[in-house]
């Protein structure tokens, strides 16, 4: 197949299903899936075969979840408007607001929706914040000074408001239970005695039980205590990266070497900025198959740029074990997590196609495209 093009595994997805399946039996809470990591629903047969809901953060994941996971969906909107709201209502289970105004302004609204015909209850939260940071990266760190995300401790009143039944906290991203432990001193610290009244406790993203070596007993034993210290609370965990951790790659070939003070870099068919963004935004370096592991020493080494005209377009150095030349593949491990909904079509790249590796080894393509993608898009 002609590059470039990423490549997703069934196989792959079931494994991590498998594993949030158990967790989420053994440890008796809730885990949905966010689409800002994933929304690739072509494949979403596998995870209806889970019966995996969804957590939304526009009308668009909202109805995704309605019409692809046939769920409605626990929603969150740093703010609603009378236009979004109407619709939010009729597409969720859940409606988490980022302020105690927002769910003043429209709690009304949402009564006398499920009072309709045809309308069904909500429960309704707030999204607090612990303040406690443990991501290192500015960009996904929620809890940083000034956030914008959520109501602090100091600012919320002594008795919640009627109608709210759930706190939404996130302050997590890729991480590990032990992070999650520290968050929840804080959260337990600033908001515990308000735990006992509600219904529902959303911990957000970034429990990422599906990664080797994650701490997934220590994880559940968590859960176990907050079981037997509130009894009332349903626990629902809402991660991204977990569902779709190394579940598919990208394949770019080689179509250039060039060299500039000592430097030689690889042209690939393929665009950091475009097609892999989360390796600028974060910064982090992929893993190459076809590259040696860190650390080893090569006189062959390469900086691999993107083919497109922007001057940060690239990310380096790999070492590989001969000289690379024009025509050469490379895959792009763990490409599909924050990978296919951020991509864009800057400088009009053309854009990778994505293929789907069946169970029993078959391959189906899900997606090609063209000229008219580029086009339309501004139609």
């Amino acid at each position: 197949m002609n590059t470039p093009y990423y490549i997703v595994y069934e196989q792959r997805i079931k494994h991590n299903l498998d594993i949030i399946a158990d967790v989420s039996r053994r440890a008796d809470v809730k885990i949905i899936m966010a689409f800002k990591a994933n929304a690739l629903w072509k494949t979403f047969d596998i995870f209806r075969n889970y019966g995996i809901e969804s957590t939304a953060s526009s009308l668009n994941e909202m109805q995704l979840a309605n019409e692809e996971l046939g769920k409605l969906a626990h929603s969150y909107c740093p703010a609603y408007t009378d236009h979004t709201i109407a619709h939010y209502m009729k597409g969720s289970s859940h409606i988490t607001f980022n302020s105690i105004a927002q769910f003043e302004r429209f709690k009304e609204r949402i009564h006398d929706f499920a009072s309709q015909p045809g309308g069904h209850s909500i429960s309704c939260g707030l999204r607090i914040n612990p303040m406690c940071s443990v991501v290192e990266t500015d960009i996904y760190n929620p809890c940083g000074k000034g956030s914008r995300f959520g109501i602090t401790a100091e600012n919320m009143p002594e008795t919640l408001p009627p109608g709210i039944e759930g706190f939404h906290f996130h302050a997590l991203c890729e991480s590990d239970s032990h992070d999650l432990e520290k968050v929840l001193e804080a959260v337990e610290s600033r908001f515990g005695k308000y735990l006992s009244r509600l219904k529902w406790l959303n911990m957000g993203g970034g429990h990422l039980m599906t990664r080797n070596g994650y701490d997934i007993e220590h994880l559940i034993s968590l859960m176990h205590r907050l079981h037997r210290q509130y009894p009332n609370l349903q626990i629902i965990l809402e991660p991204g990266s977990a569902f779709t951790w190394r579940t598919g790659d990208l394949v770019a070939s080689v179509v250039d070497v060039v060299e500039n003070s000592g430097i030689s870099t690889i042209i690939a068919d393929v665009s950091f900025a475009c097609h892999m963004p989360d390796c600028l935004e974060m910064p982090y370096k992929p893993t190459i198959s076809e590259a040696l592991p860190d650390g080893c020493e090569s006189p062959f080494s390469y900086r691999i740029g993107g083919n497109s005209c922007l001057s940060g377009d690239f990310v380096g150095d790999w070492a590989f074990d001969h000289e690379i030349k024009v025509g050469e593949r490379l895959t792009f491990e763990d490409m599909n997590h924050y990978t296919t909904v951020k991509t864009n079509m800057f400088n009009g790249i053309q854009h990778p196609a994505i293929v789907y590796q069946r169970i029993n080894g078959s391959l189906e393509i899900l997606r090609e495209f063209n000229f008219d993608d580029y086009k339309h898009r501004m139609d």
